[in-house]
Order: C-alpha cells, then structure tokens, then sequence
C-alpha cells in the first residue's frame, strides 16, 4: 500500500512539475511523510530532484545570464543553510522533522493559494538571509518551491526567467544537500530501496504535465495544485500533532477543518475575480 501511494502522488507531483517547474517535493513530501520518515525519503528525494531540476535548468540555460546577478545573494546564503538544516536533520527526531516540515510549509502555500504579491525594493538585502532559510528548508524538508515561486512571483520574473532562476538555485541546493547527506553519512539501504517507485512516475509525470499545460490556464493550474497542497499539508499537520501529544484529536482536525475553510474561501474570490475580469474584458 505505502508503494502504491508513493507511485501515484510522485506521479502526480511530477505532472504538476512538468506543468510549472516546480511543486515536485512541495506535493509529494506532505503525504509521502504520512508512511515514511524524512531519513528514508529525504536522500532518495534529493537524488531524483537534483536530475529533474538539472533538466529544467538545460532547458532554460538561455535565460540564465537575465537572473543569475540577481540571485548569487542567495547562493551564498544557500550553502550555510544547507549545512545547518543537515546537521538539524542527523539530531532531531523523525516526528519533530515531520511536524516542522508541515507547520513551514501551510503558511506558504497559503499564501501562494492567496496570490498575494507585494514586490520587495530591498532584493539585494534580503538575499543572502533568505538563501540561508531555503538551504535550511530544503536540506531539512526537500521543499523550496512554494517560497522561492512566492519571491520570484512577487518580484516579477518573467516566466522563463523564473524557471531559469528557480533552476539555478534548485540544482546548487540539491547538489550541496547531496554531498551534506553523504558527509553525515545519511544515505541507507532503504532510501534507495523506495527509488524505483519514483523514478518511472517522474519519467512519465513530466512530459504529461508540459503537455496538459497548453490547454490549461496556468494560474488557474497553480491556484488548484495549492489548493489541493495545502489540504494535505492540513492533513498531515493535524496527524503529526496527534502523534507528538500536542493536541487533542479535536483540537488538530479543527485546524484541518480552517484549513479546508480558508482553501474554499481562497478559490472562491479567485474565481469570482476571474470570472469579472473575464466579464469585463470585451468592454475594454
């Protein structure tokens, strides 16, 4: 059962990868975790995503010289997080990581289901700090996606620049977060053993997704895949703090239940707006 759904949600993360060049670890990991500890997935994630962002880095190579003076501030930082986020990673326990993971991760799909976007006039300020918390991040959780899309939306990257820059910074975290888990020793029999239930769904998942793409929407696309994210994010939030004797079973899935709320609620404007901005664009 527990390969069975790790097939089917990686397929369904790499569709979703194909289709906007991230989301692969954002939507896999969350119910991944519901069945496997990050000390078994995290070094198989890391292997597989190092390849897949690499294939999306080649395939906007051109639009790399438009950001990369733009993001070194946080490669820089990139590489202190990923060494502390490792070393995190080898000392805390399994449940406290899995709950870490969820309580970072459904306050920033929120905000992405949101569509907030209040570009930052400080880039250059802000970069070597935020490079530290993605490294951090990633090399705790593989997850980076959702605050790096939320940065580079906010601050207004073109859609190829974007994919190059989202490419840069994904292949050097998962390139350093590869050598920090050989260095600690963090690679293990059964990480590799869950490979084979990765690697043929991201193979058939991605050309998918850059295909549905076409005739879809893309922000509609992104606003349901968040939507969909955040739901299992609440999920496994609530799960975890059951297990960790943080809250009552009625405490945990009251927060599930906002999280559903807010979800609906968040869909609802953003298609009430499309729906008048569609309205109103024959008059213009």
């Amino acid at each position: 059962m527990d390969q069975i759904v790790l097939v089917l949600i990686t397929f369904v993360a790499a569709t979703v990868n194909g289709a906007l060049g991230y989301g692969f670890s954002s939507i896999t990991m969350p119910v991944a975790l519901l069945f496997y500890t990050n000390r078994i997935l995290n070094p198989a994630m890391v292997l597989v995503e190092l390849v897949l962002n690499s294939y999306v880095l080649f395939l906007n190579r051109q639009n790399i010289p438009n950001v990369f003076r733009r993001i070194v501030p946080i490669l820089i930082g990139l590489a202190i997080g990923v060494a502390i986020g490792s070393y995190i990673l080898s000392m805390v326990q399994p449940a406290w990581v899995k709950f870490v993971t969820y309580a970072m991760l459904l306050p920033l799909i929120l905000l992405q289901a949101a569509g907030i976007r209040k570009p930052i006039k400080a880039e250059k300020a802000i970069g070597v700090p935020f490079g530290v918390g993605i490294g951090t991040l990633y090399s705790v959780t593989t997850i980076s996606g959702p605050p790096l899309a939320l940065l580079f939306n906010n601050q207004g990257y073109e859609k190829q620049d974007f994919r190059a820059a989202l490419g840069v910074i994904r292949v050097a975290e998962a390139t350093l977060t590869a050598i920090a888990y050989g260095i600690i020793g963090f690679y293990s029999v059964a990480s590799m053993e869950v490979m084979p239930y990765i690697v043929p769904s991201v193979l058939l998942g991605i050309p998918l997704g850059a295909f549905l793409i076409r005739w879809m929407d893309p922000e509609t696309f992104r606003r349901l895949c968040m939507s969909f994210d955040a739901v299992v994010v609440g999920f496994g939030l609530s799960r975890v703090l059951v297990d960790l004797n943080l809250a009552s079973t009625f405490t945990t899935y009251s927060i599930l239940s906002i999280v559903v709320l807010l979800n609906a609620v968040l869909l609802y404007r953003y298609f009430q707006e499309r729906a008048a901005a569609q309205s109103r664009a024959p008059s213009q």
